[in-house]
């Protein structure tokens, strides 16, 4: 049998690796658009930050496993079971796997681009080339703005403070990382960066870049002017589903799959960023992972009935005073739940739990994670809660 896998990134890796150490017998083929082999994406600004070498990023992916890199994949014909390259080459499969990822999302603002692409000075941050390119860039930089502030793009901010440039942030939202945490966590993780030398603008839009040939500043929506001679995008992803929709796939918001993670076609299956399952495409690396590690076991007859009924995803970021993480449900006034808090200003640190009865159905730990592996496999687990599970929240000598 012939198992192709389209994308050789976090996903497409921990498949390979997962499908041989369960004696998968197949032969497996990883096709790779960029020119080097897997790593984890999660570690970008770690590498831009210089504290790991793009080497020590990389990622293992089985043995016996052929990796096609610079093998991008251009088309798919799910008929005769054929992948056609760009190289010219078909390939031919028995069993397809597309974990084509994500793209970086580009704004719309006006100055944007040049005449070969981006404004020389504006980065996407989605790839270790990506990374390459701003690192050289951020050498002769003395100001950046940041335009996102999600995950992605407080670890970029941090990264190029630690670099020695000003650094600003631009975001929409009304507060930092909105899609994990609340507002109260928001304000304490602005606080912390502006200890790291990095300024937030919540709740404002980037408009316009100015500049002739470089960019010299970023225009807020209010008319107020950033100088800055960097910009890095990094305004969310969406998922990579060209290739899907070109080839008839069911496409939403990512290539929608069932619960064996299969798509529309026959034999034909996606997992991680680009993926969709339940009207959800989960955006993180655990979700892929455990999406990896289910087909892995299906295609290698270890537990062919596999099911996969959905993630309990964990957001994490560890930098110093800026780490955090942050899982489930999170909001206020949730129907039948409860919320513990616990703020210390002083030390930057803020812990919320949500409960519904005696069960932990989100929660938030900012600037100390002493009790996060407790809290996690609880929630995980669905585990019920200590009498007492202020217990949980507080550090233990």
């Amino acid at each position: 049998m012939r198992i192709a896998v389209v994308g050789a990134g976090m996903a497409g890796a921990r498949f390979a690796q997962q499908y041989r150490a369960l004696g998968g017998e197949a032969e497996l083929t990883l096709y790779g658009a960029e020119p080097r082999g897997p790593y984890n994406r999660v570690l970008l600004a770690d590498v831009l930050a210089g504290r790991y070498d793009p080497e020590a990023i990389a990622l293992p992916y089985g043995p016996q496993v052929t990796l096609r890199t610079g093998g991008e994949v251009l088309g798919l014909d799910v008929v005769r079971g054929e992948l056609h390259l760009a190289t010219g080459e078909s390939a031919g499969y028995d069993q397809l796997v597309l974990a084509t990822g994500a793209n970086p999302v580009l704004p719309a603002l006006r100055g944007l681009h040049g005449p070969d692409g981006l404004k020389a000075g504006v980065h996407a941050f989605r790839t270790l080339a990506d990374c390459a390119r701003l690192a050289e860039d951020a050498g002769g930089a003395e100001r950046a703005v940041v335009i996102g502030g999600g995950v992605l793009g407080v670890s970029a901010a941090r990264a190029l403070a630690a670099l020695g440039l000003l650094v600003e942030i631009v975001h929409q939202a009304p507060y930092l990382i909105d899609r994990h945490l609340d507002e109260e966590a928001g304000r304490a993780l602005r606080g912390g960066l502006a200890e790291l030398g990095v300024v937030s603008y919540p709740g404002n839009r980037a408009r316009a870049l100015h500049g002739g040939d470089r960019v010299t500043g970023v225009e807020l929506a209010s008319g107020y002017l950033l100088d800055t001679d960097l910009v890095v995008l990094a305004c969310g992803v969406r998922p990579r589903t060209a290739l899907a929709h070109a080839a008839g796939l069911t496409v939403r918001d990512g290539i929608v799959i069932d619960d064996r993670l299969a798509t529309s076609a026959p034999d034909v299956h996606a997992i991680g960023d680009c993926a969709e399952h339940r009207g959800t495409v989960h955006g993180l690396s655990g979700p892929a992972w455990e999406q990896a590690d289910l087909l892995a076991a299906r295609l290698a007859g270890a537990d062919p009935e596999a099911h996969y009924t959905g993630s309990r995803p964990l957001a994490r970021l560890s930098a110093g005073p800026l780490e955090y993480a942050a899982f489930g449900e999170v909001g206020e006034g949730l129907p039948g739940t409860d919320v513990l808090r616990l703020a210390d200003p002083t030390r930057g640190s803020y812990k919320k739990l949500v409960l519904r009865g005696d069960r932990l159905v989100g929660g938030i730990l900012l600037g100390d994670l002493a009790t996060v592996g407790a809290l996690t496999r609880a929630y995980e687990r669905d585990d019920p809660l200590p009498a007492d599970p202020l217990s949980l929240l507080t550090t233990r000598s």
